[in-house]
């Protein structure tokens, strides 16, 4: 492993299981009992993933469906605890990784920016501050105190992807940024992305996109199977993966 003195993020034999079951009908269940059938096995998402990303790098988790790259993505912003190995981060981290997850249907566009940025570790004073940007980059100022369950799904992951990206974070954890929003909401996703790293931030992207994440992204971690197969730049872990 590299070395840990300026770490932002720290994988050390991280290890993943998940339980697959394979009946789902208490019927089902109540037979394979009686004939004592296994009714779940086990799959493992992640098996001794080690590595090191430093303060200030824009790293891609590169991986096919299935690899464990999105499994990983989420151990590292708590949303996941791993079985085995443990996982270190240094400084506030943020998740782009289920939009909009914690907006109430029922609050307006206004107060479920106070409610998830709080949720994300902003202080009253740090939302106050940003309030009119982050409604700003939404576009959405017209609709701000609608309720969001008449939102559109565009209104919708606008507002929330805005007050995400304007968190005061050191790691920001990126999962698919081009399902969010239209193609020139897109482009500006990506501007403020690339504008958050060049002022120092951490970031960690996972996307299909091998162009996209080629283009932000200066180092590329493959995961295959659940085991780290290469890490190096990312043009190199892009042509490894295709290849």
């Amino acid at each position: 492993m590299q070395g840990i003195d300026g770490a932002a993020i720290i994988v050390s034999g991280v290890g993943k299981r998940f339980l697959l079951r394979h009946t789902h009908s208490l019927k089902e269940t109540f037979i394979a009992a009686i004939r004592r059938k296994k009714i779940a096995s086990t799959f493992e998402a992640l098996d001794g993933v080690d590595f090191v990303i430093n303060a200030g790098e824009s790293v891609a988790l590169l991986g096919f469906n299935g690899s464990g790259k999105s499994t990983l993505l989420k151990l590292i912003s708590g949303v996941y605890q791993p079985d085995r190995g443990e996982i270190l981060t240094r400084g506030r981290v943020a998740g782009l990784i289920e939009v909009g997850a914690g907006f109430h249907p029922d609050l307006s566009g206004r107060e479920n920016i106070y409610l998830n940025a709080a949720i994300l570790g902003m202080s009253q004073k740090e939302i106050d501050d940003r309030f009119d940007e982050i409604v700003a980059f939404s576009e959405i100022e017209k609709f701000i105190d609608t309720e969001v369950k008449h939102y559109s799904s565009g209104m919708f992951l606008r507002l929330a992807f805005s007050v995400a990206i304007h968190t005061e974070v050191d790691i920001l954890l990126v999962d698919e940024i081009l399902s969010v929003g239209d193609e020139p909401f897109q482009h500006k996703c990506l501007a403020k992305i690339r504008e958050l790293h060049e002022r120092g931030k951490t970031l960690v992207v996972v996307s299909h996109d091998l162009d996209m994440v080629s283009s932000i992204c200066d180092r590329g971690i493959l995961i295959r199977d659940g085991r780290l197969e290469f890490d190096g730049p990312s043009k190199d872990a892009v042509a490894h993966m295709r290849g």
